[in-house]
């Protein structure tokens, strides 16, 4: 079965399982998954089951990242300046699956407000990995990625800045697919960084995830940026036939001349990635070398830390103790403001704020901010220009494994291995759809694979996903190395 939903579906249909069974199942397995992992920042125990209809979505019920706000239901964040934030309103991507009957029944931990890659800034405390509870789920969408990979329910929301939905979905062995910018509506989803946020989903399946932006996307007058995708039909258009595709790789990064004593495991996962362009080749898919400036490689990190630490900081700034959120102590505004910020905000969103604050000053705007703006451009004018050519870029997720926790922290400066661990960015710099699929073990855990294309061509990189992830045979990877 390529699809859990449409399997769970068929068997509403049939009236051989009842939503409220499958809810009170999901509601079981979100406490038993919170007690082994820490996933959750609520769980909506009270959730209720709609009418089924023909709709593939109605009564299945699916977890919601604790950065989209929800009506009447904790919407925090993961963050201790909202830990009491409960909203008015359901952001425009949740009131889109409501409409297709979809049943919330938890939601997700994240690092603090999406700013993070490990899953362990959370303000409940870290997220650990389904496979191997001594490591990271990644992040930051830590908490969705850890409860698809568990089965709790089919699928849940994530959202993605740099990463935040497709690393976690390799570290934890599922499908991340991040749609190309201003398919779903932002509005509702808490900004890091407005120009790359992007809402996306977490599931087991490449089908699965098609159904469910389908269900989520559309134009929205709440958020300008969103566009008309309703002539896409993105589950229509998964028919596995990719004969003559083109893609293309970076050799830089995948070249071991480039990584200094290399760990086993990045070595274990370079061939693995040799092995998945083997299998693009077996199903028709042409698949070629590209080298590009390995200097504007490494410079992508300190690209992405520049501006959406000053994207963040700007948005951030209502978070005062004042409007909404913990008051703050203290007998002015300024000091409430102050004590509600130094309290409230890890040490690595504050290290953001604090870069973001020096990149936006006056004298330093040329120096920092207005040169990233130029690289970023640069960078995405070289990739666009590729997509002329090409239908996707293909490349490892990750230098390897989901990290340990012990011992790990979420830094904003990476290490040499930083051009393969941190090019998905590439898509959020160019509002490019990318998704993740699992391509195997290293050590008994799962690492993934990447497909970026160019904007509007979802239905197209799904596509090519589907039929890879079909040759794979890794779909519903189950832990252990066991799969459907």
């Amino acid at each position: 079965m390529d699809s859990e939903i449409i399997k769970l579906h068929e068997m509403l249909i049939k009236k051989e399982i009842t939503s409220q069974e499958l809810i009170k199942e999901s509601l079981a397995k979100s406490h038993e998954v919170q007690e082994k992992c820490n996933a959750f920042v609520t769980i909506l125990d009270d959730a209720l089951a709609p009418e089924v209809t023909d709709d593939y979505l109605s009564g299945i019920p699916f977890g919601i990242k604790d950065n989209y706000a929800t009506k009447g239901i904790l919407s925090t964040g993961s963050s201790n300046t909202l830990k009491n934030y409960v909203p008015f309103f359901d952001a425009t991507a949740v009131c889109n699956l409501k409409n297709h009957g979809a049943v919330a029944v938890n939601k997700t931990a994240l690092d603090e407000f999406g700013m993070g890659g490990t899953g362990t800034t959370c303000h409940t405390g870290a997220v650990k990995n389904p496979w191997d509870q001594k490591r990271m789920a990644g992040g930051s969408s830590a908490g969705s990625a850890t409860a698809v990979a568990l089965g709790v329910y089919p699928y849940a929301l994530g959202s993605d800045t740099g990463d935040s939905i497709r690393k976690p979905a390799a570290f934890c062995g599922i499908v991340g697919y991040k749609p190309t910018y201003g398919m779903i509506s932002r509005y509702g989803l808490f900004p890091f960084a407005s120009s790359m946020d992007t809402c996306g989903v977490l599931t087991r399946t490449v089908k699965d995830a098609a159904i469910v932006v389908d269900a989520m996307k559309g134009k929205d007058a709440k958020d300008l940026t969103s566009w008309d995708s309703k002539n896409i039909n993105l589950y229509k258009s998964l028919d596995g036939q990719v004969k003559g595709k083109k893609l293309f790789y970076i050799k830089e990064l995948v070249d071991m001349a480039n990584y200094q004593n290399a760990s086993d495991e990045l070595i274990k996962h370079l061939k693995n990635f040799q092995e998945v362009i083997k299998k693009c080749q077996e199903i028709g898919l042409i698949v070629e070398e590209v080298s590009l400036d390995l200097t504007l490689l490494k410079a992508i990190p300190s690209v992405y830390v520049c501006l959406s630490c000053a994207e963040a900081t700007s948005n951030m700034s209502n978070l005062t103790g004042i409007i909404f959120g913990p008051r703050g102590e203290g007998k002015t505004p300024e000091e409430i403001i102050m004590n509600h910020r130094t309290k409230g905000f890890s040490p690595l969103i504050k290290r953001r704020f604090v870069i973001g604050s020096y990149v936006l000053q006056k004298e330093n705007q040329e120096r920092y901010f207005l040169n990233a703006a130029r690289l970023r451009r640069i960078i995405v004018d070289k990739i666009k220009e590729l997509f002329k050519t090409y239908d996707g870029l293909i490349l490892p997720v990750s230098t390897g494994v989901a990290p340990y926790l012990d011992g790990s922290k979420d830094e904003l400066v990476k290490d040499d291995t930083a051009p393969l661990e941190e090019h998905l960015q590439i898509a959020n710099f160019g509002g490019f759809p990318s998704i993740t699929i699992p391509s195997g073990h290293i050590f008994s855990l799962p690492v993934g694979v990447n497909i970026t294309g160019n904007c509007y061509d979802d239905a197209n990189v799904l596509n090519i996903a589907y039929a890879l992830e079909k040759s794979l045979g890794f779909k519903n990877l189950k832990q252990g190395g066991k799969h459907e």
